[in-house]
């Protein structure tokens, strides 16, 4: 049976190959040369001489001796004068260890001499790449299992030693491995058991299995900088989920607190209730990072265990291997989501109501009781309805050295920017063109039916103050979360005409505050061609002023989002951000 054959170039006759096979049977292994050429008589002469056998005794016994002898010689390394290990051919033809001739070449390379074989001395341009030499690593094998030598401990490619392993049966070296079987086999049981079975070389197999093992290691160091990563986005969700549920807890406290002489039971009832909110939401996100971090544990255990694997014999890794399993996980959300906001909309809103009522109206009727006879001002004159700042906010001082101080840096953000609307001035100047829509390329962020555009700046915190130019009074000027509709046809997209946003509509007979579509008239002038916008994040104010810095109008609400400074254009008008 023919196991393995090779051939090269014969270098003495141009066209010849030499064909050299290797024949195992149960009483010799045959080593043949055969030169094969072209059909000529001369050529097919020297081919019958050139025939040879070599026979290797598998029992110990040799039936020609001076054969075995010599095919034993060619099977030793010409530098560590020892049988192949890893046996490599170097392009002038000559065969040595893989590790001697690396070894060699990096010992003269240090000298600054090029590689070379040591036997001939031809010199080679460049490194060769060391190929392993399979039909010698298989004669190696083979001649391995023959000798007393098969029972020692061999030196197997790389810094580390493993034993040769026997084979219980014949007592010979294990240099297969039987896919068939799943099992490394000796050479007689490859001829006797697993003749037919798909067989490879142990130590191809095993570099198969160890490539098998970097990629499950891989696959869990890949999982183990995503737990990490979630773990990274959980803490970093809680600290904004907590920042959050603070501004809420701080807005009731602001509202309580003007009122507290009557709403002090009622005020102790709602922070408790956030308290708890806050304490199940928080306790929720601290038990999945709990989870997380027992997770990354368990794969860091599973790294450690494919460590231990590698360390193990060519069986034992092998069987290992096929069984040790990569952990699997079910997806641990990493986002901190509360309806405090929600549940909270109906005291909001009573507070929205009583303070206005309380602080305004009724300050208003006081008035009005007491001075009777005098004409009240523009701003005693407004209607019931309008909303105003929190007394309990802090004051800003007035005029406008005042507002001064919170004066902030917008530019308008041209992916939100609908298409009749031209941006320039470095973005700080948006006009609706009166020639049609531009071609705009589509975005996710972009009005694609609203004349509308957004400022790239928002705000989460703080007091922010900013003025704007507008040419004519046909604009709405407000506010919004990121979430407004931006697809829609409908005027629901327009800011100030949905829950998401409030706007102060400019028009040539008067003002109108606009919030979830519900408008409120504003009194006094109409006509104003610089609008300055005061937002308190924190006390939930949202103040308008006109020129000369007169008060026009104030929202009140409990924001919970980020903020975007928003404008709505009509034909013909330009807005101007103000520089600070």
């Amino acid at each position: 049976m023919i196991i393995s054959f090779f051939s090269r170039r014969y270098g003495g006759r141009e066209g010849r190959n030499e064909l050299f096979s290797v024949v195992v049977s149960h009483e010799c292994i045959i080593f043949t040369c055969v030169v094969i050429g072209k059909a000529s008589s001369d050529d097919i002469q020297h081919s019958h001489k050139c025939r040879t056998r070599m026979y290797l005794s598998v029992e110990g016994r040799s039936t020609h001796p001076s054969q075995m002898e010599s095919q034993n010689s060619s099977l030793i390394c010409a530098i560590c004068l020892d049988r192949f290990r890893i046996p490599v051919t170097i392009p002038c033809g000559h065969t040595f260890c893989q590790k001697c001739i690396a070894t060699h070449w990096d010992t003269k390379s240090k000298s600054g001499i090029g590689p070379g074989c040591p036997m001939c001395n031809e010199e080679f341009a460049t490194r060769p790449v060391l190929k392993r030499n399979v039909s010698m690593s298989v004669l190696t094998e083979a001649a391995n299992s023959t000798g007393p030598c098969c029972r020692e401990s061999l030196a197997r490619g790389g810094e580390a030693t493993r034993p040769m392993l026997l084979c219980d049966r014949h007592k010979k070296p294990l240099v297969y491995y039987c896919r068939q079987d799943k099992m490394s086999v000796c050479c007689e049981c490859g001829i006797s058991e697993c003749a037919n079975h798909d067989k490879v070389l142990l130590e191809a197999e095993r570099e198969n299995q160890e490539l098998l093992l970097e990629r499950k290691s891989n696959e869990v160091g890949k999982l183990t900088e995503e737990t990490l990563k979630s773990i990274a986005d959980l803490a970093e969700n809680i600290n904004q989920a907590e920042v959050t549920l603070q501004q809420t807890s701080s807005w009731v406290s602001v509202k309580f607190s003007a009122l507290i002489k009557i709403l002090v039971e009622k005020q102790e009832a709602t922070e408790l209730f956030i308290q708890e909110q806050k304490k199940v939401a928080m306790n929720e996100a601290a038990a999945r990072q709990a989870e997380l971090e027992e997770r990354c544990q368990k794969l860091g255990e599973s790294q450690s265990q494919i460590a231990a694997v590698r360390n193990l014999s060519d069986t034992d890794l092998i069987k290992e291997s096929m069984v040790l399993e990569v952990p699997r996980f079910k997806d641990i959300p990493t986002v901190v989501t509360s309806n405090l906001q929600d549940r909270l909309n109906g005291v909001t809103d009573v507070l929205t109501r009583v303070s206005k009522l309380v602080f305004e109206d009724l300050e208003k009727a006081v008035n009005a009781a007491v001075s009777a006879d005098e004409e009240g001002s523009p701003q005693d004159k407004r209607p019931i309805l309008a909303v105003v700042p929190s007394p309990a906010a802090p004051c800003h001082p007035g005029g406008k050295e005042g507002l001064t101080a919170y004066r902030c840096s917008l530019t308008f953000d041209p992916r939100t920017a609908n298409g009749h609307l031209f941006l320039s001035q470095e973005y700080r100047k948006a006009e609706h063109l009166t020639s049609g829509p531009r071609t705009v390329p589509p975005h996710e962020a972009r009005f694609d039916h609203t004349w509308q555009v957004l400022c790239f700046q928002g705000f989460t915190h703080g007091q922010h103050y900013w003025e704007l130019e507008v040419s004519k009074p046909w604009a709405y000027l407000g506010v919004t979360y990121e979430t407004i509709p931006r697809k829609e046809k409908a005027k629901r997209s327009m800011v100030g005409m949905n829950e998401l946003s409030w706007s102060l509509q400019l028009d040539e007979h008067q003002l109108s505050a606009w919030h979830d579509g519900r408008r409120e008239i504003v009194a006094g002038a109409s006509r104003h061609s610089r609008i300055g916008m005061l937002l308190d994040y924190e006390a939930g104010t949202l103040t308008y002023y006109g020129d000369g810095q007169t008060r026009l109008h104030a929202f009140h609400c409990a924001f919970s989002r980020e903020l975007f400074p928003a404008c709505w254009i009509g034909e013909g008008v330009s807005v101007t951000l103000c520089s600070p």
